[in-house]
């Protein structure tokens, strides 16, 4: 019992003096940098054709990044990390972001450089975040990256009345595919329907009083009509025109701006 407790302080020990993880070190392989391996290759090309796009009209510079772990780090911190370490965005204009995914941590950031705070507030980042964890759920991380640079690449032209020549087609779903079976929705009306018409009150005659079958029909009108990121994703993009060359970021800053959230 001694020998096993002794050997567990000592494995937490060495795990607490483990060399914390050199973020500076790291350097971007493009527009997008995907170190955990999750962005398809097709994908990946629409997306830094994009993002050069978003760069050409606006002037912003966006840094999409995936990382295996944060090493027990603050998401926070590192964003902000690699974000300064790259330069992300102009120098003097501080116009960029940096939308990085931890996928062990299953945690994202979008962090935005000083001059896109006003385009780009707190409020607006939570939002693209929460769209993106369905597909992130389902491990669809093109899909979100997708979704999440078009979103932002729109709302940075339009504040800026210019128009973004490349455009990230939209995909089709039927209804219901949002990460939940249309089967399963229907069966699970079905069984609340059955609870709420056990369970309500009954009047003269054995008859029911009110509109037992309502709140069932809202519930799975709600659940079948909820968004999802993962509608917007790829499937069946052409090839990266390598025209579209990546030369480095501009010397940008940030203050911490943006949100975090997790799937």
């Amino acid at each position: 019992m001694r020998t096993c407790l002794r050997a567990g302080i000592l494995a937490g020990l060495f795990v607490c003096a483990a060399p914390a993880i050199d973020w500076k070190a790291l350097k971007p392989q493009g527009y997008v940098s995907d170190f955990a391996n999750v962005i398809d290759s097709a994908g990946r090309g629409r997306l830094e054709a994009y993002c050069a796009g978003v760069e050409r009209a606006t002037g912003a510079e966006m840094a999409l990044v995936t990382i295996p772990a944060l090493g027990g780090e603050p998401i926070e911190d590192v964003a902000n990390t690699i974000f300064r370490a790259w330069g992300v965005g102009q120098k003097g204009q501080n116009n960029g972001i940096l939308l990085l995914l931890s996928i062990n941590d299953r945690r994202s950031r979008l962090e935005v450089g000083y001059g896109l705070e006003p385009l780009l507030p707190d409020g607006f980042a939570g939002s693209v975040l929460r769209e993106m964890r369905p597909s992130l759920r389902e491990g669809r991380y093109t899909e979100a990256m997708l979704a999440a640079a078009d979103t932002i690449g729109q709302t940075i032209a339009k504040a800026k009345n210019t128009t973004i020549t490349e455009r990230l087609p939209q995909r089709r779903h039927p209804a219901g595919d949002d990460g939940i079976p249309i089967g399963a929705l229907v069966a699970g009306a079905v069984v609340l329907f059955l609870i709420f018409r056990a369970r309500r009150p009954r009047g003269y005659g054995g008859y029911s009083r009110g509109g037992g079958g309502f709140l069932p029909g809202l519930i799975l009108g709600q659940l079948m009509s909820r968004g999802s990121w993962g509608s917007r994703g790829s499937g069946g993009f052409g090839g990266f025109d390598s025209g579209d060359s990546f030369g480095g970021f501009g010397g940008g800053d940030s203050g911490g701006g943006g949100a975090s959230s997790d799937w």
